[in-house]
């Protein structure tokens, strides 16, 4: 088919589709609350921890005990996509927990005893394409269902060989690293939540000095990546915004596309 200037579309003309954004972070600083902010939430909770949302309601959803494959978690995926609902906003709860699933149903598929089985890492390359089919039912309820996908994780403290500098330490997601690629590729913003904790340097005398953390009652939500760990954004989301628990939606609404702050989703109700 021959394309002409003719055919060329404007930003304006173009389809705005819903978020999909990965959270991670270390345990207990508000990653499943923060998802469960989204509009009208459904839950798919492989993780095994049922949030309440800010009005102190448990999130519907399915349970750990009702996804305990691969094949179930699909399923739930498919009956979202062909049955009638009002959700508006898929919360996925989380990467990690789900990753192991993904390595059974490989080895199940190839009757290897062990991932690890064929060697040379071929056991993670036949993982990938079940990632595949996991993140094209994700788009498949954007993009058809006009749902919102919002992925949870937790994070790793692991080396980093930057061919720029010394080698470091920073924080990053818990996934092997192919299917790490394959969902940072996918998504429109990684977000990392952390406490705000600075180090304050310590004389013991005797030529001796420590270290000590000061902080850490503020969370924040970081959307630009530093040395220390990994976050991006397409939607123009600050480096870093205080995140409240209630309210972290509120703060990031206003950057993603078709987004409805809280308050107005009240009055429209």
């Amino acid at each position: 088919m021959a394309i002409s200037l003719k055919d060329l579309r404007r930003a304006d003309d173009a389809v705005v589709l819903p978020p999909r954004i990965l959270i991670y972070g270390p345990p207990g600083l508000g990653k499943t609350s923060l998802a469960s902010e989204w509009p009208d939430p459904i839950l798919l909770d492989v993780e095994g921890g049922r949030p309440m949302n800010v009005d102190r309601q448990a999130v519907p959803g399915f349970d750990a005990d009702q996804l305990g494959s691969y094949d179930d978690v699909m399923s739930a995926l498919g009956s979202l996509y062909t049955d009638d609902h009002g959700f508006r906003t898929l919360v996925f709860d989380t990467l990690d927990r789900f990753e192991p699933m993904v390595w059974r149903k490989a080895c199940e598929t190839n009757n290897w005893p062990s991932i690890e089985s064929p060697g040379y890492g071929k056991g993670y390359v036949e993982a990938d394409r079940f990632w595949r089919d996991l993140i094209d039912g994700f788009n498949a309820l954007r993009r058809d269902r006009g749902m919102s996908i919002v992925l949870i994780a937790h994070s790793d403290i692991g080396r980093f060989d930057d061919p720029q500098s010394a080698s470091y330490s920073r924080f990053d997601i818990r996934l092997h690293k192919r299917a790490l690629a394959l969902i940072q590729d996918e998504v429109d913003a990684v977000l990392f939540i952390n406490q705000d904790v600075k180090t304050k340097e310590e004389d013991l005398g005797f030529n001796k000095k420590r270290a000590r953390a000061e902080g850490g009652t503020v969370r924040l939500i970081f959307a630009e990546g530093r040395p220390a760990f990994v976050a991006k954004n397409r939607y123009g989301i600050p480096p870093s915004l205080r995140f409240d628990l209630g309210r972290g939606y509120a703060a990031l609404s206003q950057y993603l596309p078709g987004a409805v702050a809280p308050e107005a989703q009240k009055e429209a109700a």
